[in-house]
């Protein structure tokens, strides 16, 4: 199945992102749950620090099917972060993503 990544960029200061933040994990855990092959971050700076943004991953069937997957993500539907969507080809290794603990 097709890869795509979402990039995103806040719109608003990181203390103003915690209740969005959790809806986007809580939404994220619920659609693994289902069986959904998705990872979801932050972007960090040079320090470790994250850097205003995230990055998520998923599979879908195609371009079509990821975008209206990723409109219902809670980031983006509560119009907090600028975000773009692209397909994404792997030509080297195995990512292996499946859900995990998780670290924040």
């Amino acid at each position: 199945m097709p890869w795509y990544i979402k990039t995103e960029q806040f719109r608003a200061p990181d203390q103003d992102m915690g209740e969005h933040l959790a809806a986007h994990r809580c939404w994220v855990r619920q659609q693994q749950q289902q069986g959904r092959v998705m990872v979801s971050g932050y972007l960090v700076d040079g320090h470790g620090q994250p850097g205003g943004g995230g990055l998520l991953i998923l599979e879908a069937d195609n371009y079509g099917a990821a975008l209206t997957f990723i409109q219902q993500d809670p980031m983006v539907l509560s119009g907090c972060v600028e975000w773009r969507l692209q397909g994404w080809i792997p030509v080297v290794g195995d990512l292996g993503l499946r859900p995990a603990q998780d670290l924040l």
